[in-house]
């Protein structure tokens, strides 16, 4: 008995895919757009691989500029050896694929007070820019209020005092600011702390509510059990009594 062998070619042994996502097959019609030698064949054949593409990932319609993503993916699997207008008419290039997003800089934030947080010094800088008066002093007030609020998230363990926060916003204004005497700068930690007593008590009513509730149901569910349990002895002792009159 003599066996056939037959050539198997593994994916291994094909050529790589350029973008995996849209499959070997979308590779090879692309490629094959490569060689149609008629402009117009070869337009509409490409045009009909990009519906193709469409129909098979039709949860990114909505994304902006899809369409034309998909022309340059196109060029890019052709390795932009292909002759085909997209729709912008202009031909993507090899380097613009390769071409990098300028490097974003690092934001510069004062590392001596760190537990304060970049809006501070966001606040402090437009304080600065403000006419000299009352508003001013009352928002100079708000950004103690606010750096006293930081810094007790940051540092519970540690006490902290207004002339702590007053020396900081000295330095941290470069001795621009400061807060006027006598003036309270707890509104903000005052006001936090009193928002969260409020929503500890409305959790503990609403756990307090959902006891009663599964108590009541469990107390109603014993009632008609039982009451349905002496139904059915009444029931059944009417029955046997009404039999031996009979």
């Amino acid at each position: 008995m003599r066996f056939e062998t037959h050539n198997m070619e593994y994916n291994s042994e094909k050529p790589l895919l350029i973008i995996p996502e849209y499959g070997r097959n979308v590779q090879m019609l692309v490629k094959h757009a490569t060689t149609i030698e008629n402009d117009e064949e070869r337009q509409a054949f490409v045009e009909q691989i990009v519906d193709l593409i469409q129909q098979m990932h039709p949860q990114n319609r909505n994304i902006e500029d899809y369409k034309e993503k998909l022309w340059k993916h196109i060029f890019r699997i052709a390795e932009y050896n292909i002759e085909v207008i997209p729709p912008g008419g202009e031909h993507p290039r090899p380097e613009d694929y390769k071409k990098k997003p300028n490097k974003i800089k690092y934001p510069s934030i004062d590392t001596r007070f760190r537990h304060y947080g970049h809006n501070v010094q966001v606040l402090i800088q437009k304080a600065l820019e403000m006419e000299p008066g009352p508003i001013k002093d009352g928002f100079v007030t708000v950004i103690g209020s606010y750096m006293k609020l930081a810094y007790r998230t940051w540092n519970k363990e540690h006490y902290v005092s207004d002339e702590i926060i007053r020396t900081d916003l000295e330095v941290l204004s470069n001795g621009q600011l400061t807060l006027v005497e006598n003036t309270s700068i707890d509104n903000l930690a005052n006001a936090n702390r009193r928002r969260k007593r409020t929503n500890d008590r409305y959790d503990r009513n609403d756990r307090d509510r959902n006891d009663r509730d599964r108590n009541s149901r469990y107390s109603n569910g014993r009632n008609n059990g039982r009451g349905g349990r002496n139904n059915n002895r009444n029931n059944n002792g009417n029955g046997r009594r009404n039999h031996y009159k009979k």
